[in-house]
């Protein structure tokens, strides 16, 4: 028990702290000031000594990491991440700040990684981005040794289901010291003994190691078989510094290696156990850290609860609670809460009294934020949560220096962000761009090449404002992982643009089916990849050549059109890409009739919506079309298709062919038309389902190709007696199903109305049970409203004189007789002012469009 402190008084200074403890952080400074040594080392991978003096720049901000992975395979990657409170990190500062040389004394970050992709099962990918724990770590989520330090976090350190047991027989020290005092919390006890007592000189790391001296005798290794290699490194490097400087070294590490450190050895045993590990070549950065993946529940397994707190606490030059509370009160004012400086009083005063009475020595988190719940929330926790996210933990996100090692694409990424003025922030925050404007296009472009690295920076969100194809919406948050994901993406290209295209052209050449390339097609032209264009192009042509099934055209479709729409806006030119949609939809045409027959529920409820979806992207083909014609010149803008098809090629004018791709649009959404027009008037063809009859109806009714009376007409036949209920469910289900508008069709029209009314009160009764979950899916999906109204027409039965709709019939209650063209037309320049045409045609024209 007492071999640590003699140690310590008569030899090397062993300072043994808590990661990330402001406390040890306050008490390490003081002790080197105490008793200044000629050398300070330091628990971390020994790559680092040479970059270990960019900490001294000014452009160096905490938290920040050290990055290590393998040269090789950036994917196995390592994090030591110091906060400005870390006691690693005050000990770095005075050494640099004193000219002390700083050395690391950890196991090499080459072994290390090498050991961690050894342990990793065959079956499971590597995860680079989490770190884990190395020390004794706490094996509850609400634990946290004082000796857990910053180990590398690699694919090993993902904890398979193999190694759980380990992680069962783990010891935190932590609860055990508390648990001895009494205290049933292990961070109020920290706080009590360390955190709120002062620096506590060169006898509190005294008292601690005696502590961690007897933990050791009682539990060995705390269930870190690692630790003896990690240790017997800490050993030899701890001689070296002593042959070369003598007793003037101080030792900063986890308080749990203390006792492995003054334990008497020799030399050849250490090298004994180092012998024959794992090596792989490895590389090392400074990358940027956020407090928020220093906190425990990130993951990190040397995390802490409150990383906020411990920042004020370490760099609050006095009256730590008051400022604190004044800080609470200005993050609830910026939110709209009413907080005043006489609630500050307040609080303090609660504080401190709520301190006193549980016998603490100062006031700490738990007692703040009590004292805000009462006294600045009125009792509720939802502005506490608020405090918690963004006080307690926070956002602060390292920066390092741009002399800092990189790999060339971070570099350039660095470059790119600096030139769009898009800086990364821990702060999750949402970004309208305007692609119109070019700085806007440029971030959208960066954005979509970083996507398709796999850095996932932003993520695309809905907006909020503008729907237009010119509006993007972005979902922001930097993340330390992302330069994991970044060095990886490096041995694709030394720049962001050259990595995208490589990596596109790689995955369109490997793509297996039809639907990938559409959607890499699609990825490319958002990220402005021209360079990648043609290698994908032909492999979507290649793929959509032997590609036979309908199902998969149809999902390839709506991407392609999108993309040629996508093109339009960013100036991107898409007549490869036009080619090949209208290629696939000509094939749809023919393939998809024969393919809605013989379908259950579940394929037709799947063939119902490509069938949508693909109804979509053809009229959306046709509008790019034409709108890509008008842009060109006057004769362009005038001419329209012709009804002579057999003018050959050379005879034809410049206009004339510059119309014919509109034309061919034209003719394919006249030929869709058809095809629909061929599915919905199947009454005579049980095998093709009804749900898709229905729908083909619905769909020839809304684009204005199918009568009213035509409509009606296949809505008597397929509720006909003659027609199975389920069957005549289903077709229900097609035509006004959804939301799509079908409850307001039978709103404006009680003759459809009166037919499903009709067929309705005729279904026999043992049939009716059969038909309802079929009803209540398609009338359920009504706006409350709708539902009512159709109540009441219900209700009130059909209006007087019959059925309403044909020509010549009364009309329905609320509505005209017929169409008021004078009415119609007062609407018309509106219109056409916000479709950007003349706002003020000729009266004859508008009386035309009227009727």
């Amino acid at each position: 028990m007492t071999g640590a402190p003699r140690a310590r008084a008569t030899g090397p200074l062993l300072l043994g702290v808590r990661h990330h403890g402001p406390g040890s952080a306050r008490a390490v400074r003081a002790a080197l000031e105490a008793r200044p040594p000629r050398v300070v080392l330091i628990e971390g991978p020994p790559e680092a000594d040479a970059i270990v003096g960019l900490a001294a720049e000014k452009d160096m901000r905490p938290p920040v990491a050290l990055l290590a992975h393998a040269a090789d395979d950036p994917g196995r990657a390592g994090f030591w991440p110091l906060a400005g409170f870390s006691p690693e990190w005050a000990a770095i500062q005075w050494a640099l700040a004193h000219g002390v040389p700083v050395r690391f004394i950890d196991l090499p970050a080459a072994n290390s990684l090498a050991m961690a992709a050894k342990k990793t099962p065959a079956a499971e990918p590597a995860q680079p981005a989490e770190p884990a724990p190395a020390g004794p770590p706490a094996p509850a989520a609400d634990s946290a040794g004082p000796a857990d330090p910053p180990a590398p976090a690699g694919p090993g350190d993902q904890v398979a289901p193999a190694a759980a047991p380990a992680e069962r027989m783990r010891v935190d020290p932590l609860a055990v010291l508390s648990e001895a005092a009494g205290y049933d919390d292990p961070e109020r006890w920290w706080e009590d003994v360390i955190e709120h007592r002062g620096t506590g000189g060169v006898e509190a790391f005294v008292a601690v190691a005696e502590a961690m001296e007897a933990l050791r005798a009682e539990y060995g290794h705390g269930g870190h078989e690692d630790d003896a290699v990690r240790e017997a490194h800490m050993r030899l490097r701890l001689r070296e510094a002593r042959r070369e400087f003598g007793d003037e070294v101080a030792v900063v590490c986890g308080a749990w290696h203390v006792p492995a450190l003054v334990e008497r050895t020799t030399a050849t045993a250490d090298r004994k156990l180092l012998k024959g590990l794992p090596k792989v070549k490895t590389e090392i950065s400074w990358v940027p850290w956020t407090h928020r993946r220093l906190a425990r529940h990130s993951g990190y397994g040397a995390g802490i609860t409150s990383p906020g707190w411990y920042d004020h606490l370490f760099h609050a030059p006095d009256r730590p609670v008051e400022r604190w509370l004044t800080k609470v009160a200005g993050l609830l004012r910026d939110e709209d809460f009413a907080v005043s400086s006489a609630h500050v009083i307040e609080a303090v005063r609660l504080a401190e009294t709520l301190a006193a009475m549980r016998g603490r020595p100062l006031a700490g988190l738990a007692e703040t934020l009590d004292a805000v719940r009462a006294v600045m929330c009125d009792g509720s926790d939802v502005p506490i949560a608020l405090v918690r996210d963004r006080l307690v933990v926070g956002d602060i996100l390292g920066e390092v220096p741009e002399s800092a090692p990189a790999v060339p694409l971070q570099r350039d990424l660095t470059r790119t962000q600096r030139s769009l003025r898009l800086k990364p922030e821990a702060l999750e925050r949402d970004l309208e761009l305007d692609l119109r404007k070019e700085t806007d296009a440029g971030r959208s472009r960066l954005l979509h090449r970083l996507r398709l690295l796999g850095v996932d920076w932003g993520t695309p969100a809905v907006s909020r404002g503008s729907t237009g194809t010119f509006r993007e919406t972005w979902r922001l948050r930097w993340e330390p992982e992302l330069a994991v994901r970044v060095a990886e993406a490096g041995v694709w290209g030394t720049t962001v643009l050259s990595a995208a295209t490589a990596k596109a052209e790689t995955e369109a050449r490997s793509a297996k089916g039809l639907a990938e390339v559409t959607e890499l097609a699609e990825r490319c032209l958002l990220a402005g990849l021209s360079g990648a264009l043609p290698v994908v192009m032909r492999s979507l042509a290649d793929r959509a050549a032997l590609d036979a099934d309908v199902g998969h055209l149809a999902q390839a479709l709506p991407a392609l059109v999108r993309s040629v729409r996508y093109g339009d806006v960013r100036g991107t030119d898409t007549a490869a890409l036009g080619e090949v949609a209208v290629g696939l939809a000509e094939r749809i045409l023919v393939g998809l009739p024969p393919a809605c027959v013989g379908l259950d529920a579940d394929g037709a409820a799947e063939m119902r919506r490509h069938m949508e979806a693909v109804h979509r992207a053809i009229a959306l083909l046709s509008e790019a079309e034409t709108a890509g014609t008008e842009t060109g010149t006057g004769a362009e803008t005038v001419t329209r298709p012709h009804t002579q098809t057999d003018m050959s090629t050379t005879d034809m004018s410049t206009a004339e062919t510059r119309s014919a791709a509109p034309r061919a649009a034209d003719g394919l959404r006249a030929r869709w038309a058809a095809m629909l027009r061929s599915l919905a008037g199947r009454d005579g063809t049980p095998a093709t389902p009804g749900l898709i009859r229905g729908r083909a109806a619905r769909l020839l009714l809304d684009d204005g190709r199918l009568a009213e009376d035509e409509a009606a007409r296949l809505m008597g036949l397929a509720l006909s007696p003659g027609t199975q209920p389920p069957e005549a469910a289903s077709w229900i289900e097609g035509f006004i199903g959804g939301g799509a508008g079908g409850g307001m069709l039978l709103v404006h029209d009680e003759r459809l109305l009166g037919l499903v009314d009709r067929w309705l009160t005729s279904v026999p009764a043992e049939a009716f049970t059969d038909v309802l979950p079929l009803l209540r899916r398609t009338f359920s999906a009504y706006d409350t409203g709708v539902r009512r109204t159709l109540g009441e027409l219900v209700r009130r039965g059909p209006a007087a004189g019959g059925p309403t709709g044909g020509q010549g019939a009364p009309a329905a209650p609320g509505f005209g007789p017929g169409l008021d063209p004078d009415r119609a037309a007062a609407v018309v320049p509106t219109v056409r002012l916000l479709l950007g045409l003349d706002p003020a045609p000729h009266a004859n024209d508008t009386m035309e469009a009227a009727r």
